[in-house]
């Protein structure tokens, strides 16, 4: 029985910094999309960090990166959500293109910390 000290975690640490990120460009969509798609995209930004937390206290590898697993998959939900701002110019191309390159980058960490527990059990 494993309890993880996700603070300690790098790629906790950049998911709470997305986090900021998320809201920071999703402030400058439109009004009338702040209980649509920013509501949705932030949701699903903070459950990245909020997964990994909760699984780090589980108990378990396996119920560890059943969480992580969970995180992940917040994590392409806010790509496809950052996609669909794209497409109705919501913010700048180039804008949404880094933050999309930065979630794609914790949801490569969460895969590596995925197999890391794997091969540790």
């Amino acid at each position: 029985m494993n309890t993880h000290k996700f603070r300690k975690l790098t790629v906790w640490q950049r998911s709470i910094q997305f986090v900021s990120l998320t809201y920071k460009i999703t402030s400058k969509f439109p009004k009338e999309e702040k209980y649509g798609l920013v509501d949705q995209i932030r949701r699903a930004a903070v459950s990245i960090c909020l997964n990994i937390a909760e699984g780090s206290g589980s108990g378990s590898d396996a119920e560890f990166r059943r969480f992580l697993r969970m995180a992940q998959r917040s994590a392409y939900e806010v790509i496809a959500g950052l996609e669909i701002a794209i497409t109705l110019k919501m913010a700048n191309d180039k804008t949404l293109n880094g933050i999309i390159s930065e979630v794609d980058q914790i949801s490569a960490m969460l895969s590596g910390l995925i197999k890391s527990l794997k091969a540790d059990s």
